[in-house]
């Protein structure tokens, strides 16, 4: 036992011999493992709509001094219990725009479903993990002796294992484009929303139709995530939909078909190019997406592993993973940088931090301010939304969020005997704080895990 979990024991055993034990712990319980819950205090009182009288009034005394609420941070690493919430939310949301449930109709799972990835180009030659036929091939055969123009190798030979720390690092540092990577994941969200507007005009050209006829028959969705991979960069995940001219429930058009929809993407991915600003400074850039893409029909059922149409519940869940991860799952760190002298002790690995160094020279250049690299740094220039939809592809969080409060405040009214009731609660709560005390951490920890303690 660490000395901080003994000191977190003892003042639990302390704090059970309290009056408002049953309360507090309630209070850190309901939170479901959060790992870092905001404080508030304050008051509120629930009113009957009908009558006007007010029902019940309680203050942050009741929780032991103050209302503890769920910091709600997607991020895996930052807090696991309220990731776990918006992985789940995420799930529902994808599977719904697939298969129907939560106001989309089921007959949404007929219309045309691919599962694409897109990814990013390649800006040098990096150390990767090659695999085939359950073997590992080497890395980047070459003929022995061949360099780049700085001296260094072209080639490797190992095969890497899994958690080789060279994966993802350049095999030549100062070859690697590191000003065309950064500014390729500041430009992502916008290299993303021209693919959509070009996928439009493919699809209505594939059907012999203009712009305007499309919009009128027939409208395409997309959900997608961003994922990093180990040289830094993203890679978009992205059901993309093609429905009639209301969305969801209406039924597409005759001619629009799954091999039309995979052929058109296929076609567009090449063609969507943007030049970046800076060229007087960095050179010319013209940013596009690299040539391995995937583009796979989604079936409304489980196939064998080796057919290469994917399910509805495995694209949910694949997109829902990643919508929680950051850069962090590259080698990056969590928090943002706020001076240059921070960049001296971070817990990253040269390429990471050269990338990092990249954003940090590029954003105090006036060409590239109105990018805010420095801002994104610690994301290694993206700003952009880690998961984004269409507004019709189905259901929103924010739905989501709500049917879950209305349904815990409808559980709240039945345990006080307010059941049919209409009711309203007016509060008024300041924020007074974050974090756990060392016997709260403890409990919110037993919560986590499982343990009994938070059972008892």
């Amino acid at each position: 036992m660490t000395t901080a979990t003994a000191v977190g024991a003892a003042a639990l055993v302390a704090r059970a011999a309290e009056p408002d034990f049953a309360a507090w712990r309630r209070n850190i319980v309901r939170l479901g493992g959060c790992t870092n819950p905001i404080h508030l205090v304050g008051a509120a009182t629930m009113y009957d709509t009908t009558t006007g009288a007010a029902l019940l009034s309680y203050g942050s005394d009741v929780y032991g001094g103050r209302l503890l609420t769920a910091c709600g941070n997607r991020r895996a690493t930052v807090c696991p219990a309220c990731s776990g919430v918006y992985r789940a939310d995420t799930y529902q949301l994808v599977r719904a725009g697939l298969v129907g449930g939560k106001s989309v109709p089921e007959a949404v799972s007929g219309h045309p479903r691919v599962f694409a990835t897109l990814t990013a180009p390649s800006f040098g030659p990096v150390h990767t993990r090659r695999e085939r036929d359950g073997g590992v091939r080497a890395c980047r055969p070459r003929r022995a002796g061949e360099c780049c123009p700085h001296g260094a190798p072209t080639g490797c030979l190992v095969r890497h294992p899994a958690d080789d720390p060279r994966l993802g690092e350049p095999l030549c540092p100062r070859c690697y484009d590191y000003a065309g990577a950064v500014l390729w994941h500041a430009f992502a969200g916008r290299l993303w929303h021209r693919f959509g507007l070009e996928l439009r005009r493919e699809v209505a050209r594939r059907a012999g139709l203009t712009r305007t006829q499309f919009g009128e028959v027939a409208r395409l969705s997309y959900a997608k995530v961003a994922e990093y991979q180990r040289r830094g960069l993203v890679h978009f995940h992205a059901v993309i939909r093609l429905d009639g001219p209301d969305g969801p429930g209406s039924a597409p058009p005759l001619w629009a078909s799954v091999p039309l929809l995979v052929a058109a993407v296929q076609a567009v991915v090449g063609r969507v190019r943007l030049t970046t600003p800076g060229a007087d400074v960095i050179g010319p850039r013209v940013l596009r997406f690299g040539t391995q893409i995937d583009v796979r029909p989604i079936t409304s059922y489980r196939r064998g592993a080796g057919e290469r149409p994917a399910s509805a519940g495995a694209v949910a869940g694949y997109i829902a993973k990643y919508a929680t991860k950051g850069a962090e799952s590259a080698g990056a760190v969590d928090g943002r940088i706020h001076h240059v002298r921070d960049m001296v002790m971070l817990p990253v690995r040269a390429h990471v931090l050269r990338m990092i160094g990249t954003c940090w020279w590029l954003g105090g250049l006036p060409e590239f301010e109105p990018l805010g690299l420095r801002r994104w740094a610690h994301m290694l220039g993206y700003g952009g939304h880690f998961s984004t939809k269409s507004r019709r592809y189905s259901t929103t969080l924010t739905a989501l969020r709500q049917a879950r409060a209305d349904h815990r405040a409808e559980q709240q009214r039945v345990s006080l005997g307010l059941a049919g009731h209409p009711t309203v609660t007016v509060g008024e709560w300041r924020y007074a704080g974050r974090g756990y005390s060392p016997e709260a951490a403890l409990l919110a920890a037993s919560v986590r895990e499982g343990g009994g303690l938070h059972g008892a």
